[in-house]
């Protein structure tokens, strides 16, 4: 049998919150997860820059074996997918498909509002894109959309200092700040793969009854539903439950922040070295 596993990419760590709820639910299912860390952080790089970034970490996906590649990053989704999707796979690999993060997520979260105010926290470049609030009025127009970018999450996660007092006062001022303004908010999506390692914190800050929604779930169950609806996508998917873990940064050092987020100890291999 060929080794066609489903490819998950991110410019670092936070993707390995998806792939954890893609294996929950496709079990089965070979993965190979790609982190660019030599080159992240993506967010504060032009739509360019990603661009390119992310279409050669798909392309090496494909070179791998992968006929379906999910953007395990919002920045990737955002600045990328939709030019990749629409302008580079019909030239590279019609036959293939990349989806991404944000979509899932922005399909479904509407259904989950009482009061039509939903609240974004993120990364200032995905906030900055406006990818979020864009998507949730293209399926509920009727949704008011808040965003708060939170830019010192990111680094106080991957440093492992998000259990210390000094990340508490950041996590607590910008939840602030976004109930602050729009108090309607009944639901919260953490719209970085980093923040399920902090929603806990962040639970415990917003009122009662606010529901947080995280992505990796969404967008596992969805992954599962396309590939239903896709029996020719899904039958280029291989099935012996092999997990790779592929970096661009030093092997050694992925591996030991890379636990934090996919739960269990890891052995990564560079990129370059896979054949």
């Amino acid at each position: 049998m060929n080794h066609h596993p489903i490819g998950v990419f991110d410019s670092g760590f936070g993707g390995l919150t998806v792939l954890k709820e893609i294996e929950r639910v496709l079990p089965d299912h070979d993965l190979l997860y790609f982190g660019d860390n030599a080159r992240a952080p993506y967010g504060n790089r032009s739509f360019e820059i990603v661009h390119a970034y992310t279409l050669e970490a798909v392309e090496r996906l494909f070179a791998a074996g992968c006929h379906l590649v999910v953007l395990a990053c919002n920045t990737a989704s955002a600045k990328a997918l939709r030019t990749i999707q629409q302008n580079d796979l019909p030239r590279v690999a019609p036959e293939r498909r990349v989806l991404g993060v944000i979509r899932p997520v922005t399909e479904w979260v509407g259904t989950l509002s009482r009061s039509g105010h939903v609240g974004i926290l993120a990364t200032a470049g995905t906030v900055a894109s406006g990818s979020y609030e864009i998507e949730i009025r293209k399926s509920f127009p009727g949704v008011t959309v808040t965003q708060e970018a939170c830019p010192m999450w990111v680094p106080l996660i991957e440093n492992g200092e998000f259990d210390t007092p000094g990340a508490d006062c950041f996590i607590e001022r910008h939840v602030g700040r976004l109930m602050e303004a729009d108090p309607l908010i009944d639901v919260v999506v953490l719209g970085c793969t980093h923040y399920p390692l902090i929603q806990g914190k962040i639970e415990k800050l917003l009122p009662p009854g606010v529901r947080v929604v995280a992505q990796g779930g969404v967008v596992a169950d969805r992954l599962a539903d396309y590939l239903r609806r896709h029996p020719e996508i899904a039958a280029h998917c291989s099935r012996r439950g092999v997990r790779e873990f592929l970096t661009s940064e030093s092997p050694e050092a992925f591996d030991r922040a890379a636990s934090l987020f996919y739960g269990k100890p890891i052995r990564s291999r560079r990129q370059s070295d896979l054949a």
